[in-house]
């Protein structure tokens, strides 16, 4: 109900700003605070960029190597593609702190990344000949993300294809159909994960993605207007950007900190641990479901701690503003964080063998008690 709150707020707060009041006296958020405007640029420049950045070098090169499969299928091409798959899915995974902005707004998440793959959807998928051939065609990419629908799109469905019981398969557990398939699915992802990146980086991201979205008629843009989303939230405050101010902006990351947080504890983990549905298990095929829930804790770390490994600027983080305002809450932050990662680290693998262990319920816990320190500091930020 907090968060449904916040969020009501938001709302009201953009309105507000569309109607030409965001100066208004009552704004909570009315401040537009130069260290805000700092620890947003970082965000953006060094946490967001180079993670959509590496996302869509990735699947641009694995759509690639199964490009090159399909017709020239071998083993050693294969192990290879998988540890692409794998480099690609740890990014995506690295992202999911910042699933609002692109990913929120043009439904890539549920697009690239909905799990259970529909088995029987597939099944069915595989007999259908007429689909087949227009996966195979020169705009199979186009086709698969048009037609195929969610359940049989993205990550999860290559993942089927490439992997079983943990291991990469072999070619000769891969039917021709199959490829065509996969190399259609690629093709999607690869499309998506340009999307994103161009749709925060605008004319930083290569001329060939931008030329690629444009041919292909797909939007990326803030609102199909002028701002990418990286300038948008750049911009928070002044005229054109969707924020009503710097701190409102700041609010907007940490709220995506915090929705993870509690995706991977309640949902991710929760939903098979509690037996409310054993089968919402993400990457079963390739037993990476652990691998995924710690790489989600490591996207809120990086967004704490300004910016990727090797990237940070602990002056321009949400760490240092935080700890301005209350150092104990700054603390319990980071206690939480690494907390939430020591208790993921220790559930028994694979996660699809072993969903209801009790060390489950310890990251479960974990991860909402990082949640709700998250929460305080959007209160933090708020009130300050």
């Amino acid at each position: 109900m907090k968060k449904n709150i916040r969020n009501m707020f938001a709302v009201v707060a953009v309105s507000a700003m569309t109607l030409g009041l965001a100066g208004c006296k009552d704004d909570p958020y009315e401040i537009n605070d130069e260290t805000a405007l700092e620890v947003t640029t970082q965000f953006v420049d060094h946490t967001v960029a180079p993670t959509y950045t590496a996302l869509a070098e990735k699947t641009e090169l694995l759509a690639s190597m199964l490009a090159t499969l399909k017709t020239t299928p071998t083993n050693a091409g294969l192990q290879d593609a998988c540890a692409i798959f794998l480099q690609a899915r740890e990014q995506w995974e690295k992202s999911e702190a910042f699933l609002f902005g692109a990913a929120g707004d043009f439904g890539i998440d549920p697009h690239i990344d909905s799990w259970p793959l529909d088995e029987n959807a597939f099944n069915t998928l595989m007999g259908n000949s007429a689909m087949l051939a227009l996966l195979a065609g020169e705009d199979g990419d186009v086709v698969a993300g048009e037609q195929l629908g969610n359940a049989l799109l993205g990550f999860h469905g290559l993942e089927y294809i490439l992997f079983a019981n943990g291991q990469p398969k072999t070619v000769d557990q891969i039917t021709a159909d199959q490829w065509t398939y996969a190399v259609a699915v690629a093709g999607d992802l690869r499309n998506r994960c340009f999307q994103l990146e161009v749709g925060w980086l605008g004319d930083a991201a290569p001329a060939s993605h931008v030329a690629k979205l444009d041919d292909m008629e797909m939007q990326y843009t803030v609102a199909g207007g002028d701002l990418s989303y990286g300038q948008n939230i750049k911009q928070a405050g002044q005229a054109g950007s969707t924020y009503v101010s710097r701190k409102a902006a700041l609010i907007a990351i940490v709220q995506g900190c915090a929705d993870i947080a509690d995706e991977v504890g309640s949902s991710k983990i929760n939903s098979a641990y509690d037996g409310e549905d054993i089968t919402y298990i993400e990457s079963p095929y390739s037993h990476m479901s652990i691998i995924d829930f710690h790489n989600n804790i490591v996207s809120i770390q990086n967004v704490y701690l300004g910016g990727i490994e090797g990237q940070r600027d602990n002056e321009k983080s949400l760490h240092n503003y935080v700890k301005a305002i209350d150092a104990s809450l700054d603390a319990r932050v980071q206690d939480a964080i690494t907390t939430s990662l020591e208790k993921i680290d220790a559930m028994p693998a694979p996660f699809v063998e072993h969903y209801s262990d009790p060390k489950n319920g310890e990251a479960v816990e974990a991860c909402a008690a990082l949640e709700g320190v998250l929460d305080e500091v959007i209160d933090a930020i708020g009130n300050n």
